[in-house]
Formats: C-alpha cells, sequence, structure tokens
C-alpha cells in the first residue's frame, strides 16, 4: 500500500492507497516544533486507530511546504513503517511541463495539484488551491501549465480584517445568507465569502479571455466548498486531489 503525504501549512494530509483506490484520509495539525520522534508517535497512535496495518505500508511519498519538518516527517514514516519517503521536489518526474520564469519556485502542492488536475480534467483548466493562499494556474491542451495567480487565503485575509479593525469583531466563518448584510458579522462573512468567489468567478473569466478558451475548474482546499458554492463558473470540487496527484507522480517515478 502506498502512503501519501500532503503538509500544508495548517494541516498534515495522509492518505492510504491501496493501488488507485484510496482507502483511509487522516489528518493532523501542522506543528513545525514537533520532533521526528513525535510525528512517528502520533502517526502510529493514528495507523492503530483508523485499523491502518502499518507493515503492509510499502511506499510513501511526500509534498510539503513546511520544509522545516519535512526530513523530521520522513524520518517518523522510516520509524514507523521502515520505508524511505520519496520527496517531491527537483529530480521528481511528475509529468507537468511547467512554464513560469524560473519552475523551481513552483510550490510542490502547486505542481502535484497540476499533476492530478491534468489526469482527470478536460483542458485547458483552471487548478485552484484554497488554503494559507487563493492560487489559481492554468493548464492547457498541451498539458503544459502556463502560471497563474495567487491572492491572500480567506482565513488570512479575515485575520487581517478583524486584527487591524479596532470595531471589527472575531467571527465564525461560514457562508452568508444574503449578499447585503444586516448587521456586522454577516456583512464581514459576505465580504470575506461572496466576495472571494466573485474574484475567483473573474480570475476565471479574465483567465478565459486571456488564452481565448473555455476551461474546466477544479478546486481544493479545506474552504473550498463555501466559497464555491457561491460562485456563478462551475466548480468541481476535489477535497484529495493532491493525494491523488501523489499518487500519479509515485507511480511516474517508482
Amino acid at each position: 500500500m502506498l502512503l501519501t503525504i500532503d503538509v500544508g501549512n495548517s494541516n498534515i494530509k495522509f492518505g492510504v492507497y491501496d493501488g488507485e483506490e484510496l482507502h483511509r484520509i487522516i489528518k493532523l495539525s501542522t506543528d513545525s516544533h514537533k520532533t521526528a520522534d513525535e510525528f512517528a508517535v502520533e502517526l502510529y497512535t493514528l495507523f492503530q486507530v483508523y485499523s491502518v496495518d502499518c507493515f503492509s505500508i510499502d511506499s510513501c511519498i511526500i509534498c510539503s511546504v513546511v520544509p522545516r519538518i519535512t526530513k523530521r516527517l520522513a524520518a517518523a514514516v522510516k520509524s514507523v513503517t521502515g520505508i524511505d519517503a520519496l520527496v517531491v521536489g527537483p529530480g521528481i518526474k511528475t509529468g507537468v511541463n511547467i512554464q513560469i520564469d524560473d519552475p523551481a519556485t513552483l510550490g510542490a502542492d502547486l505542481v502535484v495539484a497540476c499533476a492530478a488536475a491534468q489526469s482527470m480534467a478536460t483542458l485547458p483548466c483552471v487548478v485552484i488551491s484554497m488554503g494559507t493562499a487563493t492560487a489559481m494556474f492554468v493548464i492547457d491542451k498541451q498539458k503544459r501549465m502556463l502560471g497563474g495567480s495567487i491572492a491572500p487565503g480567506v482565513s488570512i485575509s479575515l485575520d487581517a480584517l478583524t486584527s487591524h479593525g479596532a470595531l471589527i469583531p472575531s467571527i465564525a466563518l461560514n457562508a452568508p445568507q444574503n449578499v447585503i448584510g444586516k448587521n456586522t458579522d454577516d456583512s464581514i462573512r459576505s465580504g470575506v465569502v461572496i466576495g472571494t468567489a466573485c474574484m475567483i468567478d473573474g480570475m476565471i473569466s479574465k483567465i478565459e479571455d486571456e488564452i481565448g478558451e473555455k476551461c474546466s475548474v477544479i478546486a481544493t482546499g479545506g474552504i473550498a466548498p463555501m466559497i464555491v458554492n457561491s460562485c456563478s463558473h462551475e466548480i468541481t470540487l476535489k477535497d484529495d486531489l493532491i493525494l491523488e496527484g501523489l499518487r500519479i507522480i509515485y507511480d511516474k517515478n517508482k
């Protein structure tokens, strides 16, 4: 079985694959202060809780945007499963033809998301990742990743608003019922949630104008369902997009 690991700024997501079938998704909070031993204990415990046999894991691949914990997590996997993990980075075959000025600057998570999207979506395709940042990247019909845009993520935008406005309250983020808020909390939700959806709709239209073609759109990230529901464009949600991309990339490198 293959263990895929997506290390984000907020969460670490583990996917357990048997062939092409995803059997289990397990999540941990990202904590850059944890040692390899602490990660090993948590991973072993989670495997026990979800009845995953450590010794059935015979391969592992990691995608990380938090470099300081990548080696610790790989060491934890080695301790628990005995497997040396493959880490997405320079020298790894991804199948993604990156056309930006300096491909080395593209985050590993976005490379992996594009690898998955180009195998499952109709091209050209806009790939949206909603996490710490809201990133939108374009894959054309020739499977070239042309580039894209990066905006502050929804949570960061909300935190900045509430921390810099003395009279603006902290709120629970959920989709508002109406665009026109009748109180401060609903007005903030409207601005953050529907405002982000409008930004995404507008960017998709601008991208389509720029490349001269209609695009399919695929989105991933914990906040994605709430935002996508407020968008006008048809957008496919794929929560396990990066895990699927990791499986695809592992198959290209094994």
